[in-house]
């Protein structure tokens, strides 16, 4: 178990296309390269105007080790082809400083946002941490007045067991953000003490039982509630098999993103996509 976090992050930093660099670790870790690929599909278009239908701007918060940009495509360009106006930001060190951090910088992207689109409120969509650390911002740093849909995409709601813990970590200074996604961590029991669902937000979380990183894959489920919705993508289409790193493209995950964000509250529970053949 101790061995499974690095064999794990090999393969991902290999596909976000990073590399080593010889710095040294402070604080909040070893400085990542920062983006190189540019943005999502169709997104971060700052002259975009929100419509009647499509009245919230959508704000897609990637997971750790990844940019605005990597993974992120597919999604961004249905929520684009749906009639949604979407920004998309780096942040955190490439997600492995201080989950906090994280969050105080999510915020000033919102205001951003809301400043360039004249929206009241903004969705957000988020893979893996991208789905949690949102949940801080909205606890604890005023984003319940700002938020209308909260949409996560295996998020580390209450953490993973294949990491390690801030008395025993396994990854050192390298990833603030990995230790405090560990099952159990301090950050965790803090942000899910009292309501897990705070505010006037709607929340789905999405899921994959070939989830590979959140472990169990039941952790990314938050409290029931009449703003909540869990669903795992292979009770409504079970020959899908994506896991952790390739849920934002699954075509089974973007429906019910769709169905979150088009509709009042969070995903309607008895929807069913339409499965590939």
């Amino acid at each position: 178990m101790r061995r499974l976090l690095p064999a794990l992050l090999v393969p991902l930093l290999v596909v976000l296309g990073l590399t080593s660099v010889a710095q040294p670790a402070g604080a909040d870790g070893v400085p990542l390269p920062t983006n190189p690929f540019g943005e999502p599909t169709g997104a971060n278009d700052w002259s975009c105007t929100p419509t009647a239908a499509r009245p919230e701007p959508v704000v897609i918060v990637h997971g750790t080790f990844g940019d605005r940009k990597s993974l992120l495509d597919d999604l961004s360009a249905a929520m684009v082809d749906d009639g949604f106006c979407v920004f998309s930001l780096d942040y955190g060190n490439r997600g492995t400083q201080d989950i906090r951090k994280s969050a105080r910088q999510l915020k000033r992207f919102v205001a951003k946002v809301l400043d360039a689109t004249g929206a009241a409120k903004v969705s957000m969509v988020g893979h893996s941490q991208g789905g949690m650390m949102p949940r801080y911002y909205v606890k604890f740093l005023g984003g319940d007045a700002y938020v209308d849909d909260l949409v996560g995409l295996s998020p580390s709601n209450h953490g993973t067991t294949v990491v390690g813990s801030s008395d025993n970590p396994l990854t050192g200074g390298f990833c603030t953000s990995c230790n405090q996604q560990a099952a159990g961590s301090p950050f965790l029991t803090r942000l899910n003490a009292g309501d897990e669902t705070p505010g006037d937000v709607s929340y789905t979380q999405i899921t994959t039982r070939y989830d590979e990183v959140v472990v169990p894959y039941t952790s990314a489920y938050l409290a029931e509630g009449p703003r909540t919705t869990n669903v795992t993508i292979q009770d409504s289409c079970s020959a899908d098999t994506a896991e952790h790193v390739f849920i934002p493209m699954s075509r089974t995950a973007i429906q019910w993103v769709l169905n979150a964000l088009e509709r009042p509250g969070p995903a309607d529970p008895g929807f069913t996509p339409a499965c590939a053949p």
